[in-house]
């Protein structure tokens, strides 16, 4: 799973990670400062759900950027923590594109969200 920021900060950790918690409770996906997240200066902007090969695509504006498998080891980490800076110009994420090649399908971050809230 990749998540990303308004703040420029992505997170990509196993989905298997993500425990299943009675209705009514949340799960932490990536840490955003209290005060931040209050104050709405900070919020999760993008989800999408890859695999082990699949490319990740974020849109920046008018700016795309791809990263495959071995250039998001950067941004990996532990559910819940903070997450890396992305390069400069692709910090203001406004979409989250995952293309997995096995089936040639390419999965964009509103359609994740959706899967989500169908619970």
């Amino acid at each position: 799973m990749a998540a990303a920021t308004t703040e420029g900060r992505l997170l990509v950790f196993p989905l298997a990670c993500l425990p299943v918690l009675p209705r009514g409770k949340g799960n932490k996906i990536i840490q955003i400062p209290s005060i931040r997240a209050s104050n709405r200066e900070e919020f999760v902007v993008a989800l999408a759900i890859l695999n082990e090969n699949s490319s990740l695509t974020l849109m920046a504006g008018k700016r795309k950027y791809t990263m495959k498998p071995a250039d998001m080891a950067h941004y990996q980490g532990e559910r819940g923590r903070r997450g890396n800076k992305l390069p400069r110009g692709f910090q203001r994420v406004s979409a989250m594109i995952a293309e997995h090649p096995s089936t040639k399908k390419t999965t964009k971050e509103s359609d994740n969200v959706s899967e989500m809230s169908d619970d």
